[in-house]
Parts: structure tokens; C-alpha cells; sequence
């Protein structure tokens, strides 16, 4: 049945059709966005028939245990605030992308459309992506629920719209909110590092867990088992696992979230357009010229050109919400390895050392890819009468400084406290980071910085150079640092290994490196 153009159900299937082939070309990069093709269809076929498969034996596994054990409950309650971490990640990056990014709202709100049919199917529409993933990958498991008797497992698919479009209104009222705190230009960079954040939420908190927990095993697990008791806070009855009875089909909790999300949808919709309207505006006037400075205009070449590039790359590189939030994300990883500089017992310094190792290293190739590879005037610089060697060395130390830079603290801390030790660090982290850069200055192909995501895809070869450079940098600094507590004749030969692997790398780095123009 044909929808009346201009209605909401009209403009809603349009978005629809929009997220599926925007969906369909995320996985090809430099493609746009169009209908999948027979080959696409039938792969994710193929992987829902596998999904059932595998849902198949896992049922029934839980069918064996028994559907009455609270450990159930509590697992799929779990299961689902992780999820709703994820989601609001993915709801942020959604609505910067739909208010900010899509750049057809202007057209739209020029249309005979009311603006309040135009953000009710934007909202919807970002519910809808937020959902889907999930639903895709999680749906075969109720399917073969049901098939095994669990008819409420069905349920799975109103929770799961529900929470998304909870988690969605969330997301569009808290970006709304930062237009109008800090301006539409900042918004698009703290709502993409809070979507970063949350996505990155679960593997913090797991990992503070289990640095304390080792550390107060005995305590941690009393406290579990007086929480987790039939009259304690977190008990069979609690409020908490509200969701995951809702997941289990239990009829009561699935129509509170149902009317919990029409509630938060209606209002969203209902009360917000207005501002989501003049929210847009700010957008648009955002990118207008900034007022002339007082005084006149003053050129300051007291810089050299070094830090001309360094300080022209990284400006660039601030001024882009979708790079920060990307590269932010590999310093998330961080966090833990500080928990473990900083703890009062004893240092684990084989992890340490290849775990800063492998970090920096990571991001390095992601920076110089950044500055090497997707330099927007490369023609600009090659034409310029500086000298090409010195703009190539300032651009490697712009993607060099900023890893070095970012771990000096823990570095100057393991120095004072293992001397030894934190040498050994230091050389691999920075030969990592050197070698990094100058892979991908010798074998990094041309690319545009909206492909920061799918470089991989268009550029297998510098990828996997990458990933064998932060591996082998990675062994070594494990076999070094493991020598500095005690020397064995297998951690000799180890060493040997990684050292060996390191210049095999990089010559290969060096006989596959493309023509320098």
C-alpha cells in the first residue's frame, strides 16, 4: 500500500530505505550508498541461518539448567544494560549524523513539511538503526525459544525497540541540550567522545573490576554473596532484573518499558521540535566567518616551518568531531594499564611494557594515517618552495609526538621506580612508534579522512604491516621486560625472535614502500 507523499509514513519509509543502503555501503569503502546487491543478500542470509544454528545449541543448553534459575535473570538483565551502553553510543553518533551531517535538512524544512513530521521520523529513525544490530544478531535466539517451547522469549523484540527508543530520545535530548549549552560546532565534538565513552564503558569498568578484585578477592566475593542472597539488595525480587524478566516474557515489565518508550518518544517528539528547529539554525550560523579581530589582522611568522606543520596538523586534527571521537576510543584502552602502573604491590611489568607498546603503536599508524595518507593539499605542499624532506619529517613527528606525549607520566614513573625496566619500555615504545610512522609514510596509499573507519578495507597491505609491527614491537618488549626479572635461556631465544621479527617488518616495510612523488 502506497503511503500519501508528504505524510509521516511516507518520509518514515524513505529514512528506512535510506538506513538500509547507507547500511549495505558501510562495508565497502569509497562506495555510496545503494541498494545491496545479490552477493550482500545472500551473505547476511547466510549468517542469520548460521545465528539460528548457533541459538539452536545454546537454548537448549540454558533449557538444561532450567528456565527458573535466578542466574538466568540476572545474566539476561546484564546482558541488556551492556547493550543499552552500546546503543546510547550508537543513538549519539546517530543524531550528531541526522541533525548535523546528512546536510537534506535545510531542503526539508524549506518544504511544505512541518518540522515537528520531519523530527518525529528523525527520532524514529534513529530508534530504528539503534535496534537493528541487535535485533539481527539477537532475534534467532528468541526464534529458537519459541520453537522450543519459551513463547515469551518473543518479547525480545519489544524490549529491545523499547530500550532503544528510550535510549534514542536520550541521545536527541542530550545533544539538543549541548546546542543550546555550548553551541552546535562543540556539540558534534563532545557528543562523538560521549558516544566513544559509552561505547567503551563495559571494558573500563571490567577491567577496574578485576584489578580490584584481585587485589580484595575474599572481600569482593562476600559482598557478592550478601547482595546476591534472597533478601539482599540485588535478590531474585529486586527492581534491578525488572528487564530481564521483561527479556524472559514476563507480561507485566514488557508493557512498562513498551509504555515507558511511547512516553519518552511522544514527549521527545512532541516538545522538542521547536528547538530542534533552531538547533539547526545554530548549526547553519555556526559555520560562518568569525568577527575581525581588534586591532586589524596580525601574521605572525615567528614559527619555524617544523612547527608550522605540527601545529597546522594538529589543528586540523581538533577541528574534526569524527577523527577525535575515533582516536579517542584507542586511548580509552589506556585507562587500565594506569591502574596497574600506579597499584601498591608489585609491578607487572611484562604486561606494562606491551601493553604501552602495543598501544602507542596503534595509535601512531592510526595519527600518521591521519596526516600522511589523508593530507587534504598534497599537490599544495609538493608545489610549495619548502623542502619536501623537512615537511615529511614535520608530519611524522606530528603523528610521533602526540603517542610519546600522551604515556611520559607512566613512563617517568616506571624510570623512577624500575630504572631498568622503564628503559627497556622506553626503547620499545618509542622504536614502535618511529617504525609506525614510517611504514605507513613508505607503504600508506592516498586516502580522505571520512574513511578513517575503513581504511583497513582499502588498504590491506599497510594494515597488516601495521599489525605485524605493533606485534612484533609488542613480543619484544614482553621478552625484555620478562629479562629484567630474570634472564632463562627461553626468554634469550624469545627475545632473538621478536627482535628478528621487528627488522624483518621493517624491511619488508622498506621493499614494498611506493613511489614517493
Amino acid at each position: 500500500m502506497m503511503s500519501v507523499p508528504g505524510s509521516i509514513p511516507w518520509l518514515f519509509r524513505h529514512e528506512l530505505r535510506l538506513l538500509w543502503f547507507n547500511a549495505a555501503a558501510s562495508s565497502k569503502p569509497g562506495k555510496a550508498a545503494r541498494r545491496p546487491g545479490t552477493a550482500g543478500l545472500a551473505t547476511i542470509a547466510v549468517v542469520w541461518l548460521a545465528l539460528h544454528a548457533l541459538a539452536w545449541y545454546a537454548v537448549r543448553l540454558i533449557a538444561g539448567i532450567g528456565m527458573a534459575d535466578p542466574r538466568i535473570m540476572v545474566g539476561v538483565s546484564a546482558l541488556l544494560f551492556g547493550l543499552m551502553t552500546f546503543m546510547l553510543s550508537s543513538a549519539l553518533k546517530s543524531s550528531v549524523m541526522v541533525l548535523f551531517e546528512r546536510g537534506d535538512l535545510d531542503l526539508l524544512l524549506s518544504s511544505p513539511l512541518p518540522s515537528r513530521s520531519i523530527f518525529t521520523v528523525r527520532l524514529a529513525t534513529v530508534a530504528v538503526g539503534t535496534a537493528a544490530p541487535y535485533l539481527f544478531f539477537l532475534g534467532p535466539f528468541a526464534h529458537m525459544g519459541a520453537v522450543l517451547g519459551h513463547l515469551g522469549w518473543l518479547a525480545l523484540y519489544p524490549v529491545l525497540l523499547g530500550t532503544a527508543t528510550i535510549i534514542a530520545c536520550a541521545a536527541m535530548l542530550l545533544t539538543l541540550g549541548l546546542v543550546r549549552t555550548i553551541g552546535a560546532r562543540r556539540t558534534r565534538v563532545i557528543a562523538q567522545i560521549i558516544g566513544a565513552l559509552a561505547g567503551a564503558m563495559i571494558f573500563i569498568l571490567s577491567q577496574l573490576f578485576s584489578h580490584f578484585a584481585s587485589r580484595m578477592e575474599a572481600q569482593a566475593m562476600a559482598a557478592f554473596a550478601r547482595a546476591f542472597a534472597s533478601d539482599g539488595p540485588l535478590g531474585v525480587d529486586s527492581p534491578l532484573w525488572l528487564p530481564g524478566r521483561a527479556l524472559l516474557g514476563e507480561p507485566l515489565p514488557v508493557l512498562g518499558i513498551a509504555a515507558l518508550a511511547l512516553a519518552a518518544f511522544t514527549f521527545t517528539a512532541g516538545r522538542t521540535h521547536r528547538f530542534f528547529v533552531h538547533g539547526l539554525q545554530q548549526a547553519a550560523s555556526s559555520s560562518r566567518a568569525a568577527r575581525r579581530p581588534a586591532g586589524g589582522v596580525r601574521y605572525r611568522f615567528g614559527r619555524g616551518l617544523v612547527a608550522t606543520v605540527l601545529f597546522k596538523e594538529w589543528r586540523l586534527i581538533l577541528r574534526d568531531p569524527h577523527l577525535i571521537s575515533q582516536v579517542a576510543l584507542q586511548l580509552i584502552y589506556l585507562l587500565p594499564l594506569f591502574f596497574v602502573i600506579f597499584q601498591r604491590g608489585e609491578l607487572r611489568l611484562t604486561a606494562l611494557g606491551a601493553g604501552l607498546t602495543l598501544l602507542c603503536s596503534s595509535l601512531t599508524a592510526s595519527l600518521a594515517w591521519i596526516v600522511v595518507s589523508a593530507e587534504d593539499a598534497p599537490d599544495l605542499l609538493r608545489l610549495s618552495p619548502s623542502p619536501q624532506r623537512t615537511i615529511r619529517f614535520a608530519k611524522l613527528g606530528a603523528a610521533v609526538l602526540p603517542p610519546l606525549a600522551l604515556v611520559l607520566i607512566p613512563l617517568a614513573w616506571l624510570l623512577v621506580r624500575e630504572p631498568l625496566a622503564g628503559l627497556v619500555t622506553v626503547l620499545c615504545v618509542t622504536g614502535a612508534v618511529c617504525t609506525a610512522a614510517l611504514i605507513v609514510h613508505w607503504c600508506g596509499r592516498p586516502g580522505s579522512r571520512s574513511d578513517f573507519q575503513t581504511r583497513g578495507k582499502s588498504d590491506v597491505l599497510t594494515t597488516i604491516l601495521e599489525m605485524l609491527n605493533s606485534l612484533a614491537w609488542g613480543g619484544l618488549a614482553w621478552a625484555l621486560s620478562a629479562l629484567v626479572a630474570g634472564a632463562s635461556d627461553k626468554l634469550i631465544v624469545a627475545t632473538w625472535i621478536a627482535a628478528a621479527a621487528v627488522l624483518v617488518v621493517l624491511a619488508l616495510s622498506w621493499f614494498l614502500r611506493r613511489p614517493q612523488p
